[in-house]
């Protein structure tokens, strides 16, 4: 049985960090009040000015020696790393500080995949590719547990006779990125758990509803959901809308991204972001009752876990305001 916890986490973006930088934010996030962090295995950042894109599995491991919160991976393998290569790093990671981990299984962005130079596919088979990762994952972890090897032969991936000789006492849960019903209801039978985008509320019931009938078709009592939340805080509301004008224009965008494979593709398109775009889709407000009134609708909604993105670079006074005026007045 899934333990489930009402918790909001900060999320690290690497693309604005220097990696000791990540790792000093996310310590103060968790001492501030947060339970946990959240991290993006990334190769390039979204814009050449982030100017950063460290190693999500180091920065991990370095802030749970760190830290006392939970930490959560989110990575596409199949590309730049096999399924087994992504299995064998997040038990890592759970053996060093065991119960703290979580594995977020993406379709992916061809920004960071395609680097390897193979054929980047179309949204229909990077879905299949997905959850064929997320099999050959599970098929390791449960394997392993018993000391006993595994193999898989399927469309995309293959495994030879394989264990994880590395293995924690606690497994490390999988939560799977689901963007449509479909993807929602096939995490509830698969995966520990779904991790959505934040969206209009009744989009996002659809989705709940999608991954709770998955559950039911797999006889599961319980799993994890999650909402990923971008907004934009700063003391006053100017300085709010310039941030992510300047810092993540990229919420702004009225298409998918997950096509585009340049930082300087994304910086173009991002010219013609305004400031009534990005605020047609993230909260940008001065005033933390704002931003605690939307974090609220979420766990009212029935998610257990929330990530939260300041999109400014302007973290030291979110963590702040946060730890002081938004996360003491949420009711779980």
């Amino acid at each position: 049985m899934v333990s489930v916890r009402r918790e909001v986490h900060h999320v690290v973006a690497l693309e604005q960090s220097e990696p000791a930088e990540a790792v000093a934010q996310a310590t103060a996030a968790i001492r501030s009040g947060f339970a946990g962090t959240v991290l993006f295995d990334r190769f390039q950042p979204w814009l050449p000015q982030q100017h950063n894109a460290p190693f999500a599995w180091a920065v991990a491991g370095a802030i749970g020696q760190q830290s006392q919160g939970s930490i959560a991976v989110s990575a596409a393998p199949g590309y730049r790393m096999h399924p087994a290569v992504a299995a064998q790093a997040i038990v890592t990671l759970a053996a060093l500080q065991p119960g703290r981990h979580r594995l977020l299984l993406s379709a992916g962005d061809a920004i960071d995949e395609h680097v390897v130079g193979g054929y980047w596919p179309e949204v229909h088979e990077r879905t299949e590719r997905l959850f064929e990762a997320a099999e050959i994952i599970r098929k390791l972890f449960s394997a392993s547990v018993k000391d006993r090897d595994t193999r898989h032969s399927g469309s995309h991936f293959r495994l030879e006779t394989a264990r994880l000789w590395t293995m924690p006492h606690e497994v490390p849960k999988i939560q799977v990125w689901a963007g449509g019903p479909v993807t929602a209801r096939r995490s509830g039978r698969v995966a520990d758990g779904m991790i959505v985008h934040a969206a209009a509320p009744d989009r996002i019931a659809v989705l709940l509803a999608a991954h709770r009938d998955g559950m039911r078709e797999a006889g599961k009592a319980e799993s994890v959901k999650t909402v990923h939340v971008q907004l934009s805080w700063a003391h006053t509301d100017h300085a709010a809308i310039q941030n992510a004008l300047s810092d993540w224009p990229m919420a702004g965008l009225r298409f998918p991204r997950g096509d585009i494979r340049s930082p300087f593709d994304v910086a173009q398109l991002a010219r013609s972001v305004t400031a009534d775009d990005i605020c047609a889709r993230i909260p940008v407000s001065s005033d933390p009752d704002v931003h605690r009134a939307h974090l609220q609708t979420f766990l009212d909604m029935g998610f257990d876990t929330i990530h939260v993105h300041n999109v400014g670079r302007n973290q030291a006074e979110w963590i702040d305001i946060a730890s002081r005026d938004i996360l003491p007045k949420l009711v779980s």
